[in-house]
Order: structure tokens, then C-alpha cells, then sequence
């Protein structure tokens, strides 16, 4: 696609969709941002509010970006919030691929439909490229979940899997707060593979995803494998701080839940941007430690 262009957001206020609506409108496009609340502003649409989303609001658009969804990072994880975790992306996701599926044929626009590394679940040993299975974990279910929800739009979708994005605002935050204090360390063996990316990249894999009318999953994670010990090490180094008191995988388990100690900290997955490489994208943070370095003050 060629500029400028008008692309409608869901999910806006997050750290990601805040940071891509300000991309989008640096460069000259138009943004349809969706809201809970009453429209404060022209380019405010309220939605979620109890009726359908009317086609309407997305016909003309060339994209519709999807991004809703609570924060995995939050506990605890109890049946509740496990189930919000799940009906937050799927309801949003609901609305745009029914709205988007009304559009006459050949006037949809492209769906750009969030979803997350951990879509792969724990695989040591591998890398994971789009076209490996999903695994057997609960996000592994969710993102499942999530990426059928977006395929009721037709075939322009993407299913951006996003990993872990190294931000002070995203999960680097509880791990910044441990690493000030003096009590970081290796959480299990440390050996786990974390799929990563930097925030500017993940929003420029984003627009690459628009610019380029990619279809199909898109992985947006880092080029270089990280382990859980080396984003550790370098976000320590960065803050001066040690790095040195293990959490075992029983103690993470038994004070965080067995779910969210296995499906976030000790999961293993070598997840690889194959699309992305395929694609011509290339990454300003290639290592997870030019990641923090750009995004972290000492």
C-alpha cells in the first residue's frame, strides 16, 4: 500500500497502539481510533458498547489494526481473570471480523489481528517459524482462540504474534523493579528461550505488515535468541545492578501459579521471524540487549 493512508485502531490506549497511532500519523496517515468511552475526539469512534460495530465505520479504511487484550503480566491468574484473559481479546476481535465480513466483497479492508508468541506454547530446541503447530499451553489455547475469532473477516488477515516486548511500560517493568532491588537472578535455569522485540520494532513490523498487504501469521519477535538469562543480565548491566539470586522453578510455581510460572516465565520457544526476514524487514534491535539499551535509563 502507498500513503497516506487510513488505518482504524482497536485497542488504541495500550503501550503498542498508542506508540502505532503516533507512527501512523508522523507519516502523514489518517487514524479511526475505537473507544470505550464517549468520543472525545473527531477521530474517536465509541464501540464495545452493548451493539454491533457498524461496517460503516471501517468501509473505505485500508487497514484495521486489532490490539485489545488485558495484560498477561497481571496477578494473580485466578479462573476469573484467566477467562477475561481470553474473552478480551476474543470479544474485540468478534466485533471488527463480523463488521469487516459485512463489507461488500473486494472492499474489505486488511485485518490486522493481534495475537502472541505464545501461540507456539514450550518447545526446547527448535526454532518456530509460522508454519509450526500451536502449542498445548493455556495462551497456546487463547491465541488459537483469538486467531479463529479474526478469520470470520475472510482472507486478509494477518496474525501478528507478538512476543515479549522489551519496554520499561511492558514487561520490563517488574523485572526493572527486582533488578533496582538487588534480588534478580536466574528465574528457573534461565536457559528458557524468551521471544522478544523491542517496541520500536514491533511497530514498524506492524506498518511493514500495512505497507506491504501481508496476509497469513507474522511473527514479531527479534532476530537473535535470547534466553531468560541473557534479557536478565542485560537489564542489570544497564541499571548497575547484580544479578545473582536464583527463583527456583518450584518456588515460582508455588508463589505465581503453576499456569502463569509455566506459560511466561519458564516457557521455552525459539520463536523466529521468518515473514518478517522473508519480507525485506529489517530490524533496528537486532539483540534483546540493543532492545534495553535503547529503551532503559540507568
Amino acid at each position: 500500500m502507498t500513503g497516506p493512508l487510513h488505518v482504524v485502531v482497536g485497542g488504541a490506549s495500550g503501550l503498542i497502539g498508542r506508540t502505532l497511532v503516533s507512527s501512523l500519523r508522523e507519516r502523514g496517515d489518517r487514524v479511526t481510533r475505537l473507544v470505550r468511552h464517549e468520543p472525545a475526539a473527531t477521530d474517536e469512534v465509541r464501540w464495545l458498547d452493548g451493539s454491533p460495530l457498524d461496517p460503516e465505520v471501517l468501509a473505505g479504511a485500508d487497514a484495521v489494526v486489532g490490539l485489545n487484550g488485558a495484560s498477561i503480566g497481571r496477578l494473580p491468574w485466578t479462573r476469573a481473570y484467566r477467562s477475561r484473559l481470553l474473552w478480551s481479546r476474543l470479544t474485540p476481535t468478534r466485533a471488527l471480523a463480523r463488521a469487516l465480513d459485512a463489507l461488500p466483497d473486494g472492499e474489505r479492508p486488511l485485518f490486522v489481528s493481534g495475537s502472541a508468541s505464545g501461540y507456539y506454547g514450550s518447545v526446547h530446541g527448535r526454532e518456530l517459524a509460522e508454519d509450526a503447530p500451536p502449542g498445548s499451553s493455556f495462551l497456546a489455547g487463547v491465541c488459537v482462540e483469538w486467531e479463529n475469532a479474526a478469520r470470520v473477516a475472510g482472507d486478509r488477515v494477518a496474525f501478528v504474534r507478538t512476543a515479549v516486548v522489551l519496554h520499561p511500560k511492558g514487561v520490563l517493568k517488574p523485572l526493572m523493579a527486582l533488578t533496582r532491588a538487588g534480588v534478580s537472578g536466574p528465574l528457573g535455569s534461565g536457559a528458557q528461550a524468551w521471544p522478544w522485540i523491542s517496541l520500536e520494532d514491533e511497530v514498524r513490523g506492524i506498518l511493514h505488515v500495512i505497507d506491504n498487504d501481508i496476509t497469513g501469521p507474522v511473527n514479531l519477535a527479534g532476530p537473535t535468541r535470547a534466553t531468560a538469562n541473557d534479557i536478565g543480565f542485560a537489564l542489570a548491566r544497564r541499571l548497575n545492578r547484580p544479578y545473582a539470586l536464583r527463583a527456583p522453578a518450584f518456588a515460582l510455581r508455588t508463589v505465581l501459579g503453576r499456569t502463569f510460572a509455566d506459560d511466561v516465565l519458564l516457557s521455552d520457544a525459539h520463536v523466529v521471524p521468518g515473514t518478517l526476514a522473508a519480507s525485506g524487514f529489517e530490524f533496528r534491535h537486532a539483540t534483546a540487549e540493543e532492545a534495553i539499551a535503547a529503551a532503559v535509563t540507568a
